[in-house]
């Protein structure tokens, strides 16, 4: 029984390899649907080839956040798909995933990259049951102040080394956003204005790249502004 247990342990944090497939299948109790029926999903990926930034504004429960922890695992881990058409980094590489609050952060994204948090106070992980394959989690830190929410965690690249991942929220302001250079930045939920582009700022010398993922509560927000009007903000690599 312990190994029967242990095997369906390892099976739950292979969800990497289940997303987009090529055919619609079932895998632990989900039915998952073929990538083909992804279209809008599917040409986000791809213009991550030609586009510093890009932003994928949508319903809800429609797929986004799934979609930004996905390429957030293929960038830090370096395992991508066959089909892959978006951007490619050849190395590990230093990223960030931000939400809102530290709340929504630890509750939609590092939920979703992860899985909950398991074990006691003094033995808590994450489960890996999330985006992330379990197999490619390696150390971490815990935000202080905030129950249950990581903070730095290292992530096992194909290359044999680490990429690093931070985890923040836009509550902690522009500032906490300044000073390191990143390679990839996925904002989920719509960010003030001011920490877009201070995450923007982070990219410039590392050939990086950033994507939002959200639904336009707001309305004509700022940041909302900044992908209406591409005949002046044309953010091509030339």
């Amino acid at each position: 029984m312990e190994i029967v247990r242990e095997l369906a342990r390892q099976e739950a944090r292979r969800k990497f390899d289940h997303l987009f497939p090529d055919e619609t299948h079932e895998w632990m109790g989900e039915t998952y649907f073929a990538r083909d029926l992804y279209g809008p999903h599917m040409e986000f990926v791809g213009l991550g080839r030609d586009y510093i930034e890009r932003c994928f504004r949508a319903a809800n429960r429609v797929g986004k956040t799934v979609l930004g922890a996905y390429e957030t695992a293929c960038h830090l881990t370096g395992r991508y798909p066959n089909w892959w058409h978006g951007h490619r980094f050849d190395r590990p590489i230093s990223a960030w995933a931000a939400g809102k609050s530290n709340e929504t952060t630890r509750d939609i994204v590092q939920k979703e990259l992860f899985g909950p948090v398991e074990g006691s106070k003094s033995s808590k992980h994450p489960s890996g049951t999330g985006v992330i394959p379990g197999d490619a989690i390696g150390s971490w830190t815990w935000r202080t102040g905030v129950s249950d929410l990581m903070d730095t965690i290292k992530i096992k690249h194909v290359s044999g080394r680490w990429s690093t991942l931070g985890l923040k929220s836009y509550e902690q302001g522009r500032g906490s956003f300044e000073g390191t250079a990143k390679h990839w930045a996925w904002l989920d939920e719509e960010p003030p204005l001011s920490v877009y582009g201070e995450v923007l700022i982070r990219l410039m010398t590392t050939g990086g790249r950033l994507a939002l993922t959200y639904t336009p509560l707001e309305g004509m927000s700022e940041t909302t502004i900044q992908f209406d009007e591409p005949e002046d903000l044309d953010r091509r690599y030339r």
